[in-house]
Parts: structure tokens; sequence; C-alpha cells
């Protein structure tokens, strides 16, 4: 960010500002795969937190974590537009909605 900052005339807490505004520009190094669950109000209606708990419990990590072997990441994000498909989430550009508790297991093996 300092770099860019740089370049374009700005203090690097501009830079950071912008870049922090924007769920899908990471800030900090992330996992080789970026899980993100939609925290909006159609997901959160439709059992968000029973998904985000079976994550938690495959990958062994929090919202905001990366798994110690650098595989996965988690995050809990705004709207990624997938309402009609809820509970949604997307591994790096794949979106996968509908999911239950039972379903993640499955999907992250694929991974």
């Amino acid at each position: 960010m300092s770099g860019v900052a740089k370049q374009a005339g700005l203090q690097v807490n501009e830079v950071y500002g912008v870049a922090t505004f924007y769920s899908y520009l990471p800030v900090a190094p992330t996992g080789k795969n970026v899980i993100k669950v939609c925290k909006c109000v159609p997901c959160s209606l439709k059992d968000v937190p029973e998904v985000v708990a079976g994550i938690r419990k495959a990958i062994g990590v929090a919202p905001g974590q990366t798994t110690a072997d650098g595989k996965f990441s988690l995050e809990m994000v705004n709207c990624i537009g997938a309402c009609d498909q809820a509970p949604a989430m997307m591994i790096n550009d794949t979106l996968y909605g509908n999911l239950t508790p039972a379903k993640i297991a499955d999907i992250l093996s694929t991974y």
C-alpha cells in the first residue's frame, strides 16, 4: 500500500481506507483457498450460523483466520450476489449455494 500511495501522491492511510472498504481486496496474506461466507439478511435468515459452525469444525479456524497450513482462510463478507441461493459462500471464484452443514465437508474435500 505504501508503494501505491507514493505513486498516487496519497497518504498510506488514504490507500488503506479504500482497500479495507472492499471485502474483496485483502490487506493481509490469505490462505490458498479463501472461503467467503455471506452474512447479509437472506443468508442470516437461512441458518448461516450453522453453516459457519460446519466450516469451523471442518477447517479448525474462525472467521478472520487462516489455517496453520495456509490452505484455507475464512471470511464473513457482505453480499456475494447469491441471495436466491441463501445461505451461500464462495471459495475463491466458485459459488456454492443452498448450503447446509452436511454439505460443507463434501465441498471442502474437493480442495
